[in-house]
């Protein structure tokens, strides 16, 4: 018998390895191609239970040149992390498709952790074809993903955080609203947070004066445009507007500054995690290929690379990459009818990011405006022109990456820009 690069050979028989994880142990199961058990383990999820897991592996054939594949419900963790090193293939099998599998093994619906281990280990064994590995990323390539994802949760709790402030202001502060609608990012600024600290209800801030304004100013960082800012914010806040019951505004100012201290915390993390994300992706080789297409800056550049990863072998085309991301529209065909329509099965992270790379790479490339002004003129709403534009886009992009070349004008939009001239 010879070795496969897939699974090891006991005996005559192929060796297929099925985890079923939880929060403290884990449940394995090892099976054979016939789909008799081999064996069973129940470990825990520390270093001890590691080390069990892998002498189990080990037992039973698992070498560095013929490692045993294996199926878990998730595709992050320290566990997940140990399974990975080596040339080992670790396969994530969604927790739908695995309840879908356990209904070939018993139609009474019963359930338990070291049945689902065998039944991890039997989707391997009879249809391990349909499933992809986790893809060999490389170190930095992960590093930078979980920066960027950090950096792009950090945001949207940022903006939660900043909706529910402006939805408690609109109940009894419409007058700091008013003063902060003119700023980019309103209530994220510093200067409105400063402002907010030093006046939580609108009685207190119509007592400001021009000196204690231009102090918050300067506290919040502002170096320009402090006496005209201090002066239009202070004829704001005394203007004419209805309150609340004195009782009732002092405690929604008390509420007020409890969230603000939320919203503090959040714009930290999303400027800390920000720096430490131009930190890092630059350092990756695929930095300057990515940084080369219109419209991508460093965090959103980063958005991309964490989600398609820098294994080279992940994505066998660019119609898989476009399906991953979305982009690429779905057709549904029974009988004599077909439909097309948009992906709803897709990559979220990715498919965000690309809805902003399209919108962005509009204004510095002609051929990327020139093309979505088309779309629009066949018909097209702005977010379906959008998309396809994102379609043709991350094709470009696998392209210039598989070749490592730079994004180049006029070889990747040739008919647009000749139309435009």
């Amino acid at each position: 018998m010879t070795r496969t690069n897939t699974a090891y050979w006991e005996g005559t028989a192929l060796i297929y390895c099925g985890i079923d994880w939880a929060e403290k142990t884990h449940d394995v199961a090892l099976v054979d191609d016939a789909g008799a058990l081999v064996a069973k383990r129940h470990i825990t999820d520390d270093a001890v239970g590691y080390q069990l897991l892998l002498e189990l592996l080990a037992e039973h054939g698992d070498t560095e040149e013929a490692p045993i594949p294996v199926a878990i419900e998730t595709s992050r963790g320290l566990l997940v992390a140990v399974l990975r090193t080596g040339r080992r293939k670790v396969f994530a099998i969604n927790p739908l498709a695995a309840a879908r599998y356990r209904d070939r093994h018993s139609v009474s619906r019963k359930k338990s952790d070291p049945g689902d281990a065998l039944v991890l280990a039997n989707i391997l064994r009879t249809d391990m074809h349909v499933h992809r590995p986790l893809p060999q990323d490389s170190d930095l390539g992960r590093a930078i993903a979980v920066l960027a994802r950090a950096q792009q949760d950090s945001l949207w709790n940022r903006q939660q955080l900043a909706n529910q402030l402006r939805s408690l202001l609109r109940e009894y502060y419409p007058a700091a609203l008013e003063a902060f609608a003119t700023w980019t990012n309103g209530l994220c600024r510093p200067e409105a947070r400063e402002l907010l600290k030093a006046a939580p209800t609108p009685s207190q801030a119509a007592r400001l004066t021009r000196t204690q304004l231009q102090a918050a100013f300067k506290r919040a960082g502002r170096k320009r445009g402090i006496e005209v800012e201090a002066d239009r914010v202070r004829d704001v806040f005394r203007a004419a507007w209805a309150h609340q019951p004195p009782l009732v505004e002092e405690a929604l100012g008390k509420q007020m500054l409890a969230l603000l201290i939320q919203l503090e915390a959040a714009c930290t993390a999303a400027d800390q995690l920000a720096d430490a994300v131009e930190e890092a992706f630059p350092q990756h080789p695929d930095a300057e290929i990515l940084l080369s297409f219109p419209g991508l800056g460093i965090q959103l550049a980063a958005r991309i690379l964490a989600e398609i990863g820098d294994d080279q072998t992940r994505f066998a085309d660019a119609r898989g990459l476009k399906a991953y991301a979305g982009s690429s529209p779905i057709t549904r065909a029974s009988g004599k009818k077909s439909t097309i329509t948009r992906r709803w099965v897709k990559n979220d992270r990715l498919n965000h990011a690309g809805y902003l790379w399209a919108f962005a790479s509009l204004r510095p490339s002609t051929g990327a405006n020139a093309h979505y002004r088309r779309r629009r003129e066949h018909g097209d709403w702005h977010a379906a022109a959008q998309r396809n534009l994102f379609n043709r886009m991350i094709g470009q992009l696998y392209h210039c990456l598989r070749h490592r070349k730079l994004f180049d004008e006029h070889t990747a939009f040739p008919a647009e820009l000749a139309a435009a001239a």
